[in-house]
């Protein structure tokens, strides 16, 4: 009987607990997201990344959206390489900003200093082609914040990014993305759908 009655007073706890970050700022967000890719092939491997990710997460609706300016990706093995990264295969100048945007599946539960795997549903358009994805995200709650960590992998021939067969053995055919963003809280809007 005493496990049940811990179990509602923490369901409880964590409802109120919620209910009042909800009441106050719903809307948590980021300008200094950080995104990382790595492409692992047979001859070469390449690695970039930006700090520029944009985001906002809306706990009460459970909406989000992420944006980034493609041209945000810096690293790589060469000032050469990341010229034909930007030209030649995310064509940034055609296809500017990557954006992700949906709705997390699972009921949003807060209690600071805890940690909740939850799925991301929504349309990741990447390179002007838009494909429906569900990306499994960590969730770690903080007292007035969060912080989120995705790692998922990107199939170039689901957005029509395609590789020249003189290239293929230096370039994968799918890119491992890591996701790491801390969220803090904004003024009451809404964000998504």
């Amino acid at each position: 009987m005493i496990p049940m009655m811990k179990l509602v007073f923490v369901m409880i706890f964590s409802i109120l607990n919620l209910t009042a970050l909800t009441q106050g700022n719903s809307v948590f967000l980021t300008e200094t997201g950080k995104i990382d890719f790595v492409s692992e092939a047979p001859l070469e491997i390449i690695r970039a990344g930006s700090e520029s990710l944009k985001g906002a997460i809306d706990i009460s609706k459970q909406t989000f959206v992420f944006v980034l300016v493609n041209q945000t990706f810096k690293g790589f093995n060469s000032p050469l390489q990341q010229e034909h990264f930007h030209e030649n295969y995310l064509e940034t100048n055609k296809f500017p900003k990557t954006t992700f945007t949906g709705k997390i599946i699972e009921p949003l539960i807060w209690v600071s200093g805890t940690k909740q795997q939850v799925r991301a549903k929504g349309v990741l358009d990447l390179h002007g082609e838009k494909k429906e994805r569900i990306i499994t995200a960590t969730i770690i709650y903080a007292e007035n914040s969060l912080d989120i960590e995705a790692v998922f992998s990107i199939p170039l021939e689901d957005h029509q990014i395609r590789i020249p067969k003189v290239v293929s053995k230096k370039i994968a055919t799918e890119i491992k993305v890591t996701v790491k963003a801390n969220l803090q809280p904004n003024t009451n809007q809404s964000v998504g759908q």
